[in-house]
């Protein structure tokens, strides 16, 4: 019963304003932005009024607000006050006095009247107090659920309505869910290719948002008067997990009955123009960017003086403020009109630095008047080359899409100036495509016209049978995935178009590759076009497998998935069915959430199909994919790569690679690299390549030949095809033909023409009278915004701006010795390849960056927002003197000091609430987030660091400091982003020290003769004195290697016989053994490791195998091979003081008889600490390294061994490493490592992971280790420690290796390592043009092809051999046999 008189009670109580009466409001709106905890900074704004509201006529009420107030707000939330915004309130008094005009109806806001001298700012404050009024009450619920219009769109809304029993008024709730809401009222800058990612937002959301209103309605005999309405909505973003925190911004509204009076309300005098409904209108929001405001009275003077400030302060080195210069020149070409820019331009286009400014930012303004200015410029042959490749480019990409841009595309597309430039104009028309695609992501709605000129030329290709334009055409029309676009593309696909017939497979593959953007917005249309296309045995292979890209691409159903695995089970071509089982296969393994539903049904595909699709050879096609998403933080990437092969050739039909990103909700295809060879697989068709009676290794003979004749393929027919894609849309490709091959020869041996010559003097003359440059280049990195409206009719945004400014100044004079001849005869390369050149340079780099990541409101009049800012300024001065002889075979490069600036890299990062207003820009008011930690505050982190750090290099004497600041909010909680916000930041300054000053540092390379004269001579009285002593002991240890050698050779039979006798007992014990008791942790003592015969090698070379061929018998010889052999060269790097010179100097030796090679590091001074590495390669199957540093070498060595052999009779390699006194910090390690490793019980860990481990008495001073092949699949490896021996046995490999049983590996045995040598040793004075003269196409074909050959084999037998399941099933059993009690 109450129910129906609460029901009965709201039928009478719809909201009504009486005729005859004014009601008089007391209204205020607040918008507040910060992170939601108090006591931290925040920024807002603030309105208050009267809202007088007064009916006109029947369902038509005026709206006047009397005594209007705006207030500001930047400071510690709540500590601070709200500030008066008076200069901005009488600025905008005579609009916001001006009734507006409202249809109002059942408590339904209809349309919304204004004179035109009412802005859009102004009337959506307005808008702000009706929003409020808007109430759809029913009269049969009181909690009921619905769609309602408001300033945000039509939103889904929540109803509850109450009556309060002791005051008989009427309780009204609503929500609104604002992420819930169809024709949703939002601006994106810069999302236009990124796509919404639902999936990603199931469980966390970077952006939510919700409002509130609650009402309090007085029933009258009429209707119900309003007499209290609240609001409060609420905006969250968070670009990784809210549950760490989140910004926020807060809107909250009252308007409570004041009075109701009689008193009339005159309306303006002008004509009340339509201004359409609540929905909130935007303004001049997205001309005006957060970061800045500016107060623009006359743009073409404002940026005159802009540009002069950009070329004036970036000459030399680039000015720290010079990226948000660059957006304040940007913005003020954005408020342009053309006339504007065009006057602008016309003033500034002699001057060259003003000109490159202007013309790096016209693209980046992106309205129709910059686009169209870009347009009139290119028409006009006002650019180079070099500046409309370059503003047409980032102009059509980067331009706001609407009609008129649109337009502008559209005629510089299909203008006849474009036509006579093929390259470009490709890249105008996948732009215009890019275009339309913008422009219908903004407006779904968009009409299908837009296109009708790709359409028609579409269709004249066609008829004309242009196979290029044709192919240009379906480029534009993917570009645009306009469903009205599929109409034309499926006339082109076979079995669906009269036309398709006559079309090559390129054209097919083409018009597939188009639907791939139609399949985002409308997979429903694509998924059957593409099945069917997949299903039709008839087509090409080629495009049947990128119609199961697309196909894919449309996210199947699991049904649907199914059938196509079905379809791959009787499917006869092997390259298709590879090719669609390894793309479901790698779709199993799917973490992306808009995949996780593929995900699932390719696991139920992989399940139906057969397992030897996963065996296909190395010529089948395959499909990778892979990706990683991290729900916790919101952020992922894949990777997916596509190889079509024809069986026929070694070279693949097509090879695609494409990577994608997740970020905070949503997804793009960052970029997209595709490379295909149809036409070259159609011209080997006429070659034997194409037989089909051949094996393969003929058809890749043939093949390889076919490449080597290119030049009889005609000319009109294309080998290939390279295109590049950026966030789904195609900017660029190229289609490889003779002709362009051709010309990419002619351009490559321009060198070698007299007009080339020419331009290579002229630049050798100019550098010789010295040149001077300066150049900046500036880039706007990053602009992402969304707008939204709020209840209080002020919008918020959400906006990261990222911008560059890089800049470079440079001085360089050279001087020639002898000088160059005029006589052009005389090559000029040939000249320079005599003479001494020396050249001077200074250059000064210096690079300045600064991010912005904000989140509040913005207008053209106030703003009020919290800010994110990152600044980075880097200068690198570098002063180099360089010199080379080319005819004595030396270099030398000298550093030189440079004026150091201030500082050479500062970085800097602060949060901050900001709040300004247009009319009182000085007063502009600025806090920090994190306020002043209290003195009895307790972090983990200080809240206030202030910290330097400075040091001297002792050598160079020059001084380098860092200092540290920062401040946090770290006092208010154990949150990550209480650390974040506040001022940080860090400098890096480098100067001389109080020392001797740092003159130069040289460096120097002397090869051949001339570095034995440069090499600084330093004699060992030491060794002097005891010469005779060593050459008595040399000639003992001869006489007793001697008589060893005789015990040897009659000890060597039996030494054999019990050698073979206990081999044949390990043996026999092993073979009773199990292959897990050879990895158990009890271990039987492992067989020696028998080297191979030293003197196989070396016999062959004619020369003796003794000892005296060890690297420690050529040492006792002759330590030191620069006191009798000179060497190959000489480096030298030494840095030159006031007081000294300091330095190193490294010099190679190569002792050829004894197959030794020398490295000498030591000190230019008179030091006698010295660096040697010695390497000798004794034979074949052994090589060995000693290292030795300190005075002279001796303070301590190590010797680095490596040779080959038998391990228990199987092949085998041991590395050892031999050390006699280690230094005292690698002493300590290892005793440190020791203990670490007894800490973590690493013993038993290696135990229980199949590594038998056990203690054993080695040798004190080395480390071995044996790494043997039982068989050619599994491998042991062995370590011998000092204090332990480790092993780990029969370990699979996925690889078969190949090496025999006796160690040998097949395909080296021809090598010689000698000859090998020599070869490189002629490579400097090899014949370019002769070595191509006697090139042998045929031989090296032959060579190649039985390479390619055994490598196939080899695969075929891995995979043939391989089986995963076996090698797992072994490992468990391996680790199950482990004792874990020990």
């Amino acid at each position: 019963m109450r129910v129906l008189v609460l029901a009965l009670t709201v039928a009478l109580v719809v909201p009504e304003f009486a005729a005859g009466k004014t009601y008089v409001y007391k209204y205020e709106g607040q918008i507040l932005g910060g992170l939601p905890q108090e006591g931290l900074g925040k920024a807002g704004i603030k309105v208050s009024c009267k809202a007088l509201i007064r009916a006109e006529a029947r369902n038509t009420y005026l709206l006047k607000l009397e005594d209007p107030k705006i207030y500001e707000y930047a400071g510690i939330w709540p500590k601070d006050q709200f500030a008066p915004a008076s200069k901005l309130a009488s600025a905008l008094k005579t609009q916001l006095a001006t009734p507006i005009r409202f249809e109002y109806a059942n408590g339904a806001v209809g349309k919304v009247f204004a004179p035109a001298g009412v802005s859009a700012t102004v009337l959506n404050l307005h808008r702000g107090i009706l929003n409020i009024l808007q109430l759809n009450l029913k009269n049969t619920q009181n909690v009921y659920e619905m769609q309602e219009a408001g300033a945000h769109g039509v939103c889904k809304t929540h109803y509850i309505i109450s009556e309060d029993a002791k005051t008989h008024q009427i309780a009204v709730t609503k929500s609104k869910d604002l992420t819930n809401c169809y024709e949703r009222v939002v601006k994106d800058v810069g999302l236009a290719y990124a796509e919404r990612c639902a999936e990603c937002q199931q469980r966390l959301q970077s952006l939510t948002g919700t409002a509130t209103y609650s009402y309090r309605l007085k029933p009258g005999d009429a209707g119900a008067q309003v007499s209290e309405a609240t609001s409060e909505e609420l905006h969250q973003f968070s670009l990784f997990n809210t549950m760490t925190g989140a910004a926020q911004m807060r809107a909250n509204q009252t308007l409570t009955l004041v009075e109701v009076q009689g008193t009339a309300i005159a309306p303006a005098s002008g004509e009340y123009a339509a201004r359409g409904s609540l929905k909130y209108e935007f303004g001049a929001e997205t001309l005006q960017n957060p970061i800045q405001l500016l107060k623009i009275t006359n743009a073409q003077t404002q940026t005159a003086e802009i540009l002069q400030h950009l070329t004036s302060n970036n000459m030399a080195m680039v000015h720290e403020d010079a990226p948000l210069k660059f957006l304040q020149l940007v913005q003020l070409l954005r408020a342009a009109t053309f006339e504007n820019i065009q006057a602008i331009w016309n003033q500034h286009k002699t001057k060259p630095i003003h000109r490159r400014w202007i013309l790096d930012a016209a693209p980046v303004v992106g309205t129709p008047a910059a686009l169209r200015f870009i347009k009139e410029k290119f028409q006009a042959d006002e650019f180079s080359t070099p500046e409309f490749t370059q503003a047409l480019l980032l102009g059509l990409h980067l331009a706001t899409a609407d009609q008129e841009a649109i337009q502008q595309a559209a005629s510089l597309a299909f203008s006849p100036k474009t036509r006579a430039m093929p390259a470009l104009r490709e890249v105008i028309m996948l732009g215009y495509g890019s275009m339309i695609a913008k422009y219908c992501a903004e407006v779904p709605t968009c009409s299908a016209d837009n296109l009708k000129p790709v359409h028609d030329h579409a269709a004249e290709a066609i008829a004309k049978g242009e196979i290029s334009e044709i192919s240009l055409a379906l480029k534009v029309l993917g570009n645009a995935g306009h469903p009205a676009s599929l109409k034309p593309i499926m006339k082109l696909l076979p079995g669906f178009g009269s036309a398709a017939a006559a079309m090559p497979t390129r054209v097919h593959v083409d018009a597939i590759l188009a639907l791939r953007n139609i399949a985002k917005n409308e997979p429903k249309l694509v998924q059957p076009v593409a099945l069917q296309l997949f299903m039709d045995k008839n087509l090409h292979p080629e495009a049947r497998m990128v119609a199961c890209i697309a196909l894919f691409e449309t996210k199947p159903s699991a049904a649907l998935m199914s059938t196509v695995a079905g379809a791959i089970e009787k499917e006869p071509r092997n390259e298709v069915a590879s090719f669609a089982y390894s793309y479901i296969k790698s779709l199993t393994r799917s973490m992306a959430p808009d995949l996780m539903n593929v995900a699932a049904a390719a696991n139920v595909a992989v399940r139906i199909l057969s397992p030897k699709l996963d065996r296909q050879s190395y010529f089948s096609s395959t499909a990778y994919y892979l990706d990683l998403y991290v729900s916790p933080i919101m952020a992922g990437a894949a990777g997916t790569a596509f190889i079509i092969n024809d069986a026929a050739t070694i070279v693949p039909r097509a090879v695609v690679a494409k990577a994608r990103a997740y970020l905070a909700g949503a997804a793009a295809d960052v970029v997209e690299i595709g490379v295909r060879t149809e036409g070259l697989q159609e011209a080997l068709r006429g070659t034997p390549a194409a037989d089909e009676n051949a094996d393969r290794f003929a058809k890749i003979k043939h093949t390889l030949k076919a490449l080597m004749n290119w030049k009889a393929i005609p000319a009109s027919r294309p080998l290939g095809s390279i295109y590049v894609k950026a966030f789904g849309q195609e900017i660029a490709f190229a289609n490889i033909d003779k002709t362009y091959i051709d010309n990419a020869i002619e351009q490559a041996t321009q060198a070698a023409k007299p007009r080339a010559r020419e331009l290579l003097k002229e630049a050798v003359k100019a550098l010789q009278a010295g040149i001077a440059f300066q150049y900046a280049k500036p880039v706007l990195a990053a602009e992402v915004r969304r707008i939204l409206p709020t209840t209080v009719g002020v919008p918020i945004e959400l906006g990261v701006y990222s911008a560059a400014v890089a800049a470079a100044a440079v001085n360089a004079k050279a001087a020639i010795t002898p000088p160059l001849s005029e006589n052009p005869e005389i090559s000029i390369l040939d000249q320079l390849r005599k003479t001494d050149f020396q050249v001077q340079a200074e250059a000064r780099p210096s690079v300045a960056m600064q991010n912005f990541a904000v989140i509040g409101v913005n207008t053209a009049l106030i703003q009020a927002a919290v800010m994110a800012r990152g600044k980075i300024h880097t200068v690198a001065p570098v002063k180099v003197a360089a010199r080379a002889d080319f005819a004595r075979r030396s270099f030398k490069v000298e550093i030189l000091p440079a004026a150091a600036p201030d500082h050479v890299a500062a970085a800097s990062f602060e949060t901050v609430a900001v709040a300004r207003n247009i009319e009182d820009h000085p007063a502009e008011r600025v806090a920090s987030l994190a306020p002043a930690a209290p003195s009895d505050a307790q972090t983990w982190i200080p809240a206030s660091i202030q910290k330097s750090l400075c040091g001297a290099d002792p050598y160079f004497h020059i001084k380098g400091c860092i200092d540290v600041s920062s401040r946090n909010a770290g006092f208010k909680g154990y949150n990550p982003l209480y650390y974040i916000v506040g001022q940080h930041s860090a400098r890096i300054s480098v100067g001389r020290g109080d020392a001797a000053a740092f003159e130069r540092l040289e460096i120097e390379a002397h090869i051949g003769p001339q570095a034995a004269q440069k090499i600084v001579k330093q004699t060992n009285s030491a060794e002097t004195g005891t010469q005779e002593e060593s050459i008595i002991l040399l000639k003992l240890r001869k006489y007793l290697e001697a008589g060893l050698s005789n015990s040897n050779s009659s000890a060597s039979s039996s030494s054999r016989s019990s050698n073979s006798s206990a081999s044949s007992s390990m043996s026999a014990s092993s073979s009773q053994s199990s292959s897990s008791a050879r990895s158990s942790q009890t271990l039987l003592a492992y067989g020696p490791f028998r080297k191979f015969h030293m003197d196989q090698y070396l016999a062959s070379q004619g020369r003796s195998a003794s000892s005296s061929s060890s690297i420690e018998a050529l040492q006792r010889q002759a330590r030191l091979l620069g006191d009798s052999i000179a060497p190959a060269f000489a480096i030298i790097a030494r840095a030159v003081r006031s007081d000294r010179k300091l330095g190193y100097q490294l010099a190679g030796y190569l002792d050829k008889p004894n197959s030794r090679a020398q490295l000498v590091l030591s000190s230019t001074s008179n030091e006698q600490w010295k660096l040697c590495a010695d390497g000798v390669l004794s034979s074949r199957h052994k090589a060995s390294a000693k290292v030795g540093w300190g005075s002279e070498c001796q303070d301590s060595s190590a010797t680095i061994k490596a040779e080959t052999g038998l391990h228990e009779s199987s092949p085998a390699a041991r590395f050892e490493v031999e050390w006699d006194k280690a230094p005292r910090l690698v002493t300590l390690a290892a005793m440190n490592a020791i203990r670490a490793c007894e800490y973590l019980q690493t013993e038993k860990a290696a135990r229980l992971a199949g590594i038998a481990v056990n203690k054993a008495e080695n040798k004190a001073n080395s480390i071995a280790i044996i790494v043997a092949l039982p068989t050619k699949r599994s491998m042991d490896v062995i370590v011998k420690a000092p204090k332990m021996t480790a092993a780990k046995m029969a370990m699979p490999l996925p690889v078969a290796m190949p090496v025999e049983k006796d160690g040998s590996i097949p395909a080296l045995q021809k090598w010689d390592m000698q000859d090998t040598i020599q070869k490189l040793e002629r490579i400097a004075n090899l014949d370019i043009r002769a070595a191509f003269q006697d090139f042998n196409s045929d031989a090296a074909v032959e060579e190649a092809v039985n390479a390619l050959k055994k490598v196939l084999n080899e695969y075929e037998n891995l995979r043939n051999q391989f089986e995963i399941r076996s090698i797992v099933e072994k490992w468990l059993n391996d680790f199950k046999a482990q004792n874990w009690d020990k």
